[in-house]
């Protein structure tokens, strides 16, 4: 039903082309200080899209987002005794 996504960050020499990469995907942030642009976009097409994306003169670097590859649900995880001893009402 969910489409699964990555983020790309785009390092950007100019911030005047930020607004054409919209076509490219959901862009999410700009960053007008480090001139970086996190752009979303479905991981079918990332390949497609960073090729695309390296041919353009303002672009210095591309970086994936590995958000999607790291595991967000804990197994065997041990509460804090700490918090277990403040919390008992006797």
């Amino acid at each position: 039903m969910f489409v699964q996504r990555q983020g790309i960050i785009i390092y950007l020499q100019s911030l005047k082309q930020a607004k054409m990469l919209r076509k490219f995907g959901n862009i999410h942030f700009v960053s007008k200080r480090l001139k970086y642009v996190v752009l979303y976009c479905n991981m079918d097409d990332i390949d497609r899209t960073i090729e695309r994306l390296k041919k353009f003169h303002f672009v210095k670097r591309i970086e994936l987002s590995y958000k999607p590859f790291i595991k967000t649900e804990y197994e065997n995880a041990k509460p804090d005794q700490a918090k277990e001893y403040d919390y008992q009402v006797d």
